[in-house]
């Protein structure tokens, strides 16, 4: 780009101190002590720490309101805000020579083309030379300054936004639930006075037993509804089975396969995904046993996630599917909408999921469990009022959570804009009086030549940077979330 007056090319090494964490092994964890700051205690996906108790070089001693980065895993920049602490490998402790802010948001900015140009299939990370030899414009140190307060005006009120969009998304999933389990318990019917709960909605499992449920503990249901075996209200529940793979065909052929996959959340059968087919005779040999037909209700016993559920769909006539699902074909006494929502209910899918044996990381349920297995069964016309009660609520909520994540995209989008607006000279007045960029550049490469008793750093040596009024080598291509940010940029 061309630069605004009084801006310079720099590269992002020469912009700060990048001091990376050490290695800390099992023997050196404690009970107490500094707690030791790993990737997952900034991004959040960890809230425990480990703990140092022994003596730590002051370079990899954090303090509150120290910037660091993490340049593997999960890239990103952060502020510590908690107490002092010790610095784990694969982060950078920044000690910046530039406005501490402006060089967080730089970084922040950059973040999509480090990963660009990162490394690695399973935990990705960014080469140190890669970071350093980032390309930057940067503005002079006033013009920093006043490009901080702008920024962090509108990022502070962009944030308060996406963080009530957030609290709106996070209700949705218990909504679901609530929607659920009060259909799936009787909660949402109309209940006239003479009606009430009764105990005696756990006769009809009288005399029989079982050794995954207890069939005298479930919660009493409205008067004429009763807990029936799941046996005894389907004409059959069976098990899946898979081919091998050469009998098993992507993208067209005679009888489509469905696999887990195929089974969304929401409770739809998406058969766009990945797309299975086997072949006739396949089909009624070898996998006769798994053949269901539209109005079957489908349950995954294979996860995670359990609880996958969904009625077959009159696409095609026929289906089949593979070992890690479950048929159940309702009876007369039930209805397939009304089966599909217990089914998915937390109150019916948590008694399955207490069942389920753990392997490497697997969740297994049992086909004889899934048989076994009790479910809240009212009248007909009763499932029929209830079924299209919590269709509704939960059309309504599927739109909400439509909405929700086009703003939340806008949202990302807009903070992008925002961000390139600050780093491309559009956000804040130049002002002709700031000391050039320039300038700031030279006396940063000037005492870090010759401060010979200042913080060493580790790793390589920069590179001779580029004459201040040069621009370095053109960087990446921009990449799609960049291109996103433009189109965005007039909403």
């Amino acid at each position: 780009m061309k630069l605004p007056a009084g801006w310079a090319w720099a590269r992002l090494g020469e912009l700060g101190e990048y001091i990376n964490g050490r290695g800390f092994k099992k023997s050196e964890w404690s009970e107490t002590g500094r707690p030791i700051i790993r990737i997952q205690n900034l991004t959040g996906s960890g809230s425990s720490f480990n703990y140092y108790a022994g003596a730590l070089e002051k370079r990899h001693t954090v303090h509150p309101g120290d910037l660091l980065v993490s340049w593997a895993a999960t890239l990103g920049v952060y502020v510590w805000q908690g107490s002092e602490a010790a610095l784990n490998q694969h982060i950078f402790k920044v000690e910046p020579f530039i406005d501490r802010s402006f060089l967080r948001h730089l970084i922040d900015y950059k973040i999509q083309e480090l990963l660009a140009a990162s490394h690695g299939s399973g935990m990705v990370h960014v080469t140190r030379s890669k970071f350093d030899e980032l390309p930057v414009a940067i503005p002079p140190l006033a013009e920093q300054q006043r490009i901080v307060d702008t920024l962090e005006g509108a990022l502070s009120r962009l944030d308060a936004a996406t963080e009530a969009v957030g609290g709106a998304k996070r209700r949705i999933k218990p909504f679901i639930a609530s929607v659920l389990d009060r259909s799936a318990l009787g909660a949402l019917s109309a209940i006239t006075p003479h009606q009430h709960t009764t105990d005696g909605s756990q006769r009809l499992l009288a005399g029989l037993s079982s050794k995954r449920f207890d069939y005298a503990a479930l919660p009493s249901l409205p008067e004429g509804w009763f807990w029936r075996r799941s046996s005894d209200i389907c004409e059959f529940i069976s098990s899946g089975s898979t081919p091998k793979p050469h009998l098993m065909y992507a993208g067209s052929g005679d009888v489509p396969f469905l696999k887990v996959y195929n089974i969304t959340q929401d409770g739809r059968v998406d058969f766009t995904n990945k797309p299975t087919y086997v072949d006739r005779e396949t089909h009624e040999k070898q996998l006769r046993r798994s053949r269901v037909r539209p109005g079957d209700v489908l349950t995954n016993i294979v996860g995670p996630p359990l609880g996958k559920t969904a009625v077959v769909p009159d696409q095609y006539p026929e289906w089949n599917i593979n070992q890690a699902i479950v048929a159940f074909r309702a009876g007369d006494e039930v209805h397939p909408e009304w089966l599909s929502l217990v089914l998915r209910s937390p109150i019916v899918l948590g008694m399955l999921q207490r069942t389920a044996k753990a392997t490497a990381g697997q969740f297994n349920v049992a086909l004889s469990t899934c048989r076994e297995l009790p479910l809240p069964i009212p009248p007909m016309d009763k499932q029929l009022d209830l079924v299209a009660q919590s269709t509704e609520l939960l059309e309504i909520s599927d739109r909400f959570a439509s909405q929700v994540e086009r703003i939340s995209l806008r949202s990302h989008h807009l903070r992008q804009a925002i961000l390139r607006r600050a780093f491309t000279g559009k956000l804040a007045a130049q002002d002709p009086a700031d000391e050039p960029a320039s300038v700031l550049l030279d006396r940063i490469r000037t005492e870090r030549r010759t401060q010979s008793d200042g913080p060493v750093r580790t790793g390589r040596r920069l590179r001779k940077a580029a004459a201040p009024d040069s621009p370095p080598p053109p960087p990446a291509p921009s990449t799609p979330a960049i291109t996103a940010v433009q189109q965005e940029l007039p909403l």
